[in-house]
């Protein structure tokens, strides 16, 4: 929400802690809310994120590290300056007789919504556990704004917790608090998910992203620099709708050039579908809707991108035949051209140009170069180390002083 005014004022606070909001009237659509929110004339309250009661997609409406006025104040002060704020959608199918009352015309519409949103909840909250390294179960971490409420730090609301109980679920914050956490240690044993790129600039963004195609050139001998440009080009440095959502960051389809081959990290069955533009050889473009491949972690995104380049076949003969162990980014990016992989004209111009923007041939060698306190510091805030005991393992392991970077991260974060 650009024209909000929490936006505008761009206030900048360490994120300590989660708050969960539902926003007590019957409106599904998270889209209404942000077409009313995003203006200069709403000030009396300020959200990062809408969870839509209808499908559950996610909407972030603020940066993570902005203050948002989403629960007022107290005795003890305002969580507005600690925690994060998230809104979950009501259904069309409630109305509201009190404060915290309300009748319900279609209960089992109204608990899918809930369910929807719940589940919605639980994920990006894990997520955002994962980039901020917050312990879901620690104490005032995860809470509601009724909770807050009780510690003296939010209005007087009930939320989320009189939405659940006036539909007769059995959803408490302790329960939630639990779910957030399973699903964090899901994620912390699925490998790079695609919410380490919110939220940081894209200079963060390329050094992520040149590391993880290193690391895969190692194993393949698909020239890092190539595959982080289009990692970079085809995702929007990881922010694209296809990156976000299904951990795609070359935009693999389904079914790529009629063929299959050895060696794919997809599972073959997880999919997301989303509309896409195709140009044709005279230069127009087709909108049409297909099937993308969905991936666990972004690391198997890099995996089956340079499985398909090794091994895809154009009748009998492989496609890209000759790019293992290449090293002139340029020859590389023909090949691919040439090959079939991209429909766009300007498309090895534009990997060039991503590549001496980015100095990314500095990713073509074993050696990664040594990195600053300071950039180490950003990596554990977004949670790329860990926490606790395995942040000071891999940190040591790694051959860095984790007692100096440590330090950095507690300055950072006052």
């Amino acid at each position: 929400m650009t024209r909000h005014v929490c936006y505008k004022t761009a206030k900048i606070r360490p994120v300590k802690g989660l708050m969960l909001h539902s926003v007590g009237c019957s409106q599904p659509k998270a889209s209404v809310f942000i077409k009313s929110w995003n203006t200069e004339t709403f000030t009396r309250a300020g959200i990062h994120a809408f969870i839509d009661g209808n499908d559950g997609t996610i909407y972030q409406t603020l940066p993570w590290e902005y203050r948002a006025g989403h629960c007022g104040s107290s005795i003890n002060g305002s969580a507005n300056n600690t925690h994060i704020g998230v809104e979950m959608c009501e259904p069309a199918t409630i109305k509201y007789t009190g404060d915290f009352t309300f009748k319900v015309t279609d209960k089992k519409d109204a608990k899918a919504v809930a369910k929807r949103t719940y589940e919605a909840a639980v994920e990006l909250f894990a997520l955002l556990c994962v980039k901020f390294g917050l312990d879901p179960l620690a104490d005032g971490v995860i809470i509601s704004h009724a909770e807050g409420h009780a510690r003296g730090i939010a209005s007087n609301h009930g939320d989320p917790e009189h939405f659940w109980k006036g539909l007769g679920m059995s959803y408490t914050m302790d329960g939630f608090r639990n779910d957030v956490k399973k699903a964090l240690d899901g994620i912390k044993d699925a490998g790079t998910q695609s919410s380490v790129f919110k939220g940081i600039t894209e200079a963060e963004a390329v050094k992520i992203i040149g590391e993880l195609c290193r690391a895969d050139m190692k194993k393949s001998g698909v020239l890092a620099s190539v595959s982080a440009a289009q990692f970079i080009l085809e995702s929007g440095y990881g922010k694209s709708e296809l990156g976000q959502n299904a951990n795609n960051m070359f935009g693999m389809k389904k079914n790529l050039s009629g063929n299959t081959w050895t060696g794919s990290s997809w599972n073959g069955v997880s999919v997301y579908r989303k509309q896409t533009k195709e140009q044709h050889k005279d230069g127009t473009y087709e909108t049409i809707t297909a099937d993308f491949r969905k991936y666990s972690c972004v690391e198997d995104s890099v995996a089956d991108h340079s499985a398909y380049l090794l091994g895809a076949k154009k009748g009998s003969e492989l496609r890209y035949e000759g790019i293992k162990d290449m090293t002139d980014c340029r020859k590389v990016a023909q090949l691919i051209k040439d090959g079939g992989y991209a429909t766009s004209l300007k498309y090895v111009d534009n990997l060039c140009a991503i590549i001496e923007r980015w100095n990314l041939t500095q990713y073509d060698t074993d050696i990664p170069a040594e990195k600053t306190t300071e950039e180490l510091a950003r990596e554990v805030i977004r949670g790329l180390w860990g926490n606790g005991a395995e942040r000071k393992k891999r940190l040591t392991e790694a051959g860095y002083n984790y007692r100096t970077i440590q330090n950095r991260v507690n300055e950072i974060l006052k």
